[in-house]
């Protein structure tokens, strides 16, 4: 696993479009980075990955980076309208690591 430990900086994009830059600690899931900056992420199943209401866009490398997902985060993912195979991750499946400093994030749009 990529090593973690530093504050990381991440750029987070929301929903209206407007852009900014947060800082990520360690020990934290990017859904808790997102919900603890005052992001919309309702993270209704609290990290669980039982609910899609943390969806965002990661930059492809990332998420080839990051490696496969779990069999119930796809599933998840898949019965989303916005679903995008190669950029779609629940934050909450996202743990810290120092390699993900100046991470571009965008939340997904949120479902009808």
């Amino acid at each position: 696993m990529p090593k973690t430990g530093s504050v990381v900086g991440i750029d987070v994009t929301d929903r209206d479009g407007q852009g900014r830059r947060v800082d990520w600690e360690p020990g934290q899931s990017l859904m808790e980075a997102l919900r603890d900056n005052d992001f919309p992420i309702l993270a209704s199943c609290g990290g669980n990955a039982s609910c899609a209401t943390c969806h965002v866009f990661l930059p492809e490398r990332i998420v080839e980076l990051l490696g496969e997902r779990s069999e119930d985060e796809l599933e998840l993912l898949e019965e989303t309208e916005f679903f995008d195979p190669k950029r779609s991750r629940l934050s909450c499946q996202v743990a810290h690591c120092d390699q993900l400093d100046e991470l571009g994030v965008v939340i997904a749009p949120e479902e009808a």
